[in-house]
């Protein structure tokens, strides 16, 4: 091969390599423009109620750009369900930072995501439309990853003695299930104010029960 054709073709493997690379950051750009549109619309008006249509044209694009980030419109309410409930996961163990203890860190940390049921876009995206449309919230990555975090806290209060020894991930199953169901509780209720302080009282007491003697 001469030096010619040699440059040209590390050239033309080059623009191949940067076309391809503009071609994933175009995606990425899309789909973080879905992200942000879907969120504000299913957040105001509910996933049935929300016109992709509409959705795609606030944003330029096309729903052939909906349908190759997202697979479908429930691919797309999966994804705003996954970084909404990753935030709040987020936000509960930021709330949970600041407490006297390590088994106070854990309820605080329960608590925290149940108080999030109060928030209107919390309510809808996550705790009503998500189990509605997309089923079992045992299943959604981001329950797992609330799952995970929670099993290694309870791995190490049983270490310290806090907790009795009881098995590791029945323990943060119920821990995590508890939390979630309380916030559904809270979120389908007519009168979430009220029902809060009683679903984190009783989300303690239950919590209590595996607090060694």
């Amino acid at each position: 091969m001469s030096v010619v054709n040699t440059i040209y073709d590390t050239y033309a493997k080059l623009e191949v390599a940067l076309a391809g690379k503009r071609r994933a950051e175009t995606m990425e750009e899309n789909r973080i423009k879905l992200l942000g549109a879907a969120r504000k619309a299913f957040g105001a008006a509910g996933f049935a109620a929300a016109s992709m249509d509409d959705l795609t044209a606030q944003v330029g694009l096309t729903r052939g750009a909906l349908y190759h980030g997202f697979g479908d419109k429930k691919g797309l309410l999966a994804a705003v369900v996954a970084q909404v409930d990753g935030e709040m996961a987020a936000r509960a163990h930021e709330a949970g930072a600041t407490a006297s203890s390590p088994w106070e860190q854990l309820l605080a940390e329960g608590e925290a995501y149940i108080e999030m049921a109060l928030e209107p876009e919390v309510r809808r995206i996550v705790l009503l439309d998500g189990p509605a449309f997309l089923g079992d919230p045992s299943k959604w990555p981001s329950q797992n990853a609330c799952l995970s975090m929670t099993k290694q806290a309870v791995a190490d209060l049983i270490a310290i003695g806090i907790m009795k020894p009881v098995d590791i991930e029945a323990a943060a199953r119920l821990l995590s299930g508890t939390a979630f169901n309380a916030a559904l509780w809270v979120a389908d209720s007519d009168e979430p104010h009220i029902v809060l302080p009683k679903a984190i009282e009783a989300f303690r007491l239950m919590a209590e029960g595996l607090l060694a003697g």
